[in-house]
């Protein structure tokens, strides 16, 4: 499957704010967000205001880097979102976090969804107890995402066992001692802590 395989740094400078995509080191001095604070590319200081066209595209860019999708990935969620009832903006951002590798970060046993989607890669998460390896599983209100039994070893999955100070989405109960979660309910436009204007990727794909 393809998939970016670039310096991610280079796509929150771009985005001029912390996508979060490497883990601790984005909440650490090291960041270059901090560190820097300026787009990549050699004219970032030169760059002219944004046109209408430029504000939705960076807003998409945004969306889409976020979750670490490919345009035509990221593209078919909207689709899928204009065929469902209500706002065709938050219905993709709730089929976006209701993406399995989201849910395993969300929750806590990755430090970033690029880790978490390796995680799942990997056979370590189970869905209502079978063994599940593909990131794009879309999980339903009632699921348990759980540690696969011979995965609970591994010493980053042990440390869970003591808690973890990661804050946990209200849609989602996280049980560190069984090193599971459930799906409370559906996640909610309030629940989704991104500052992306939803609108903005409507209006692009409207055009």
């Amino acid at each position: 499957m393809a998939r970016y395989t670039e310096a991610v740094c280079r796509l929150c400078r771009r985005e001029n704010q912390k996508l979060f995509l490497k883990g601790d080191r984005c909440y650490s001095a090291k960041c270059p967000v901090v560190k820097r604070g300026t787009a990549p590319g050699q004219h970032a200081k030169s760059r002219r205001k944004t046109s209408e066209y430029g504000l939705q595209l960076r807003e998409k860019q945004k969306a889409r880097r976020t979750y670490g999708l490919l345009e035509k990935q990221f593209h078919s969620y909207f689709t899928k979102a204009t065929n469902m009832k209500g706002a065709a903006g938050e219905n993709m951002l709730q089929l976006l976090e209701r993406r399995l590798d989201n849910v395993v970060y969300r929750l806590g046993f990755g430090d970033s969804r690029a880790q978490a989607r390796q995680i799942v890669n990997h056979g370590h998460i189970t869905v209502n107890g079978k063994k599940v390896n593909i990131p794009s599983f879309i999980v339903k209100a009632g699921d348990v995402i759980a540690i696969a039994e011979n995965s609970t070893s591994i010493e980053k999955f042990k440390a869970m066992r003591e808690g973890t100070s990661k804050t946990i989405p209200a849609w989602l109960e996280l049980n560190s001692q069984e090193l599971s979660g459930k799906v409370v309910e559906l996640p909610k436009r309030e629940d989704i802590d991104l500052s992306i204007e939803e609108h903005l990727i409507v209006e692009l794909y409207s055009r």
